[in-house]
């Protein structure tokens, strides 16, 4: 039972946290910029075009971190908490670790929660547990683990484009600012 609570807890906390993120880009609450003030951020640092990178950014941390956060479609939500805190990684905040200097620590910490709760699932006090749905138990870790290399796959692979767009245009270099 413990074991279940404490699922619940992390599950919430990253995933409601997350989500927020997502809204931010979105929808522009809690203090964001919306979709597109968002998505010009993101066509300077070579994701264009810039809007639609938003709105994936945005409904991955968003729908993501709705479904971790309720425990529904395990481990789905994770994929999508991961996939955006890694790129966030790559593109925003590497090579720097402090949060307090922009760096990797927040979005390292929920991409790993992310990552934990694929492999242990969502627990009894979920929706899939309600639902009765669930993966079996060697499969959890295969699809968390597979879940890991998908988000760094996809963060990756939006790194090393936007990359090459930066490369094509030396003229213009990104203003970094928290994602």
């Amino acid at each position: 039972m413990s074991m279940d609570t404490g699922l619940l807890l992390m599950r919430v906390a990253v995933g409601l946290v997350v989500a927020a993120h997502g809204a931010q880009k979105l929808f522009g609450w809690f203090g964001g910029y919306g979709l597109r003030p968002t998505g010009n951020f993101m066509g300077m640092m070579g994701l264009r075009p810039g809007v639609l990178w938003s709105f994936v950014a945005g409904l991955s941390e968003f729908g993501g971190g709705l479904a971790l956060a309720l425990g529904f479609l395990s481990p789905l939500g994770s994929i999508g908490v991961i996939a955006a805190m890694a790129t966030a990684t790559l593109l925003v905040h590497w090579p720097r670790f402090w949060v307090s200097d922009n760096g990797i620590e927040f979005t390292l910490v929920n991409a790993l929660v992310a990552l934990g709760l694929a492999i242990a699932g969502p627990g009894v006090y979920s929706v899939d547990a309600a639902l009765g749905i669930a993966l079996p138990h060697p499969a959890t870790l295969i699809v968390g683990l597979t879940a890991a290399l998908i988000g760094v796959g996809i963060a990756s692979s939006m790194s090393a484009a936007a990359r090459r767009q930066q490369a094509a245009q030396p003229d213009s270099q990104p203003v970094r600012q928290a994602a």
